[in-house]
């Protein structure tokens, strides 16, 4: 046994699955006669998740890798919609990791799977139901050949989108198929959609609302009878599916809605929330921000305050939503922004430091939007939310630590200089050194847990911000970029 990522082969899906305990090699048999010897037991997919799921849940493991802040909220109800096998909607704004939790759930099927050799659907070895697949296993038997399928191949994806339509879900007449001397009248003339291939595992449709209401008429019959029906055609396949979706609140999403017969026939609808918690905020930044520097703790902290700040404020259109993106592009910006510093000045280690928080204001004024009649006012209101992000995290970490010598020795002695173009080292070197001075840096580098120099850097601007908010001291930028603490 031994533990394995597996990449999903599902176009769209651009993420790893990670998968527990895994055996590296599928199960030996190769014909339906082995399959049958080998004492194998088929299970329908809610059978599968649900066993599994128990089984997670009993041995102490966490059946959700990645999810954060939702483990007394959404994840019981999810948890108990699976039980009960019901197909599920789930509805949130934007940014809150319901298409995350959706992938996570091949976690929750059998590692391996037989299916029929060559068909199109995945169909379980012990029951074909497509003509092709029944006509073959009557003719050869127990030597009907089999292969297996890994999980990762069971989940299929779609984004739903105005122009989809009913042969991309469910399926339409193939005219290469007819051309080659098929009638119109044979069911193997048909090209199965997405649902349909879907077959014996899960299919995830993001953004529902977002299908034409004349498109969703054709989940219905997916959706209770578990069958579909292609034109005018007889054929009818009984399948094995479970359905998820995605959608925004519809107070939001005024480009469609779900239509009532299908809501009706989703057995659970599940709200998503944004983290509730500050370190669930700062675990959410951390585990899913693609860093190219160093970003200390605080740094990333700053940040999940000032998205919970846009979350509250009147002037943000609360009806969208701030992202979790928001917060992630906001750690990214702010890494990169030290290592352009440290390409352009030669520093050796990229530490992202409080003067790198002024680069995110232009590039994540655009991930939100604002209520009417803020006009002209944007940089404003976040530049706002930004400061008091920082004022709240030295009240968090800084408080009680007496800086009067520091703010003495800045009024008495030179200003301290920073800025985007200013090196950890220069920025420690121009800091006053009278006595008394050092224990306060001391005192502040041992609080914020900062050991090198380029953490103790971003530790010292934080407190220099501090103080600046506070107004015990003065803060200035000059033309050149530099900005001037005295």
């Amino acid at each position: 046994m031994a533990r394995a990522t597996v990449r999903s082969t599902v176009v769209g899906v651009a993420e790893y699955f990670t998968i527990g305990t895994t055996e590296t090699r599928h199960p030996s048999p190769r014909t339906l006669g082995e399959l049958r010897a080998s004492g194998h037991v088929q299970r329908s997919v809610r059978d599968e998740i649900r066993n599994n799921l128990l089984t997670a849940l009993r041995e102490g493991r966490d059946p959700w890798p990645g999810i954060v802040g939702f483990e007394a909220t959404v994840v019981p109800q999810l948890e108990r919609a699976l039980l009960a096998g019901h197909d599920v909607v789930m509805l949130g704004e934007r940014g809150q990791g319901k298409t995350r939790i959706l992938r996570t759930l091949v976690g929750l099927l059998d590692e391996w799977t037989p299916v029929i050799s060559g068909s199109d659907l995945g169909e379980h070895p012990y029951e074909p139901i497509t003509p092709a697949s029944i006509r073959k296993a009557a003719n050869l038997l127990d030597d009907l050949p089999i292969e297996w399928r890994h999980r990762s191949e069971r989940y299929s994806e779609k984004l739903a989108t105005p122009d989809t339509s009913v042969a991309d879900l469910v399926g339409d007449v193939d005219p290469m198929k007819v051309a080659e001397g098929r009638s119109l009248g044979d069911p193997e003339t048909i090209h199965f959609g997405l649902i349909p291939r879907a077959h014996r595992g899960i299919v995830a449709i993001n953004e529902l609302p977002d299908l034409a209401e004349r498109i969703q008429v054709a989940m219905l019959n997916v959706m209770e009878e578990r069958d579909i029906q292609v034109r005018g055609y007889t054929l009818r396949l009984p399948l094995d599916v479970l359905v998820m979706a995605s959608a925004n609140p519809e107070d939001y999403t005024n480009r469609g809605r779900i239509i009532t017969p299908l809501k009706d026939r989703f057995g659970a609808e599940i709200r998503t929330h944004y983290p509730l918690e500050l370190d669930d905020e700062i675990e959410v930044i951390e585990q899913e921000a693609d860093l190219t520097a160093t970003v200390p703790t605080f740094i990333t902290e700053i940040l999940a305050r000032f998205t919970r700040h846009a979350r509250d404020h009147p002037s943000i259109d609360q009806r969208s939503g701030v992202s979790a993106r928001f917060s992630i592009a906001g750690a990214e910006t702010v890494a990169a922004a030290a290592l352009h510093r440290s390409a352009v000045t030669g520093e050796d280690v990229p530490v992202a430091r409080v003067v790198d928080l002024e680069s995110v204001i232009e590039v994540l004024r655009g991930k939100i939007e604002f209520e009417s009649g803020e006009e002209g006012r944007e940089l404003e209101i976040l530049e706002h939310l930004l400061r008091k992000s920082v004022a709240d995290t030295v009240r968090a970490h800084l408080g009680g630590i007496d800086m009067a010598a520091l703010v003495h020795a800045l009024e008495e002695g030179d200003p301290v200089v920073t800025g985007d173009r200013v090196t950890a080292a220069e920025f420690l070197d121009s800091l006053p050194d009278p006595d008394g001075v050092t224990g306060v840096l001391d005192a502040i580098a041992e609080r914020l847990e900062a050991t090198s120099d380029g953490e103790r850097a971003s530790a010292v601007e934080l407190a220099l911000e501090g103080l600046f908010l506070a107004r015990r001291i003065g803060k200035e930028a000059d033309e050149s970029g530099q900005t001037i603490y005295g």
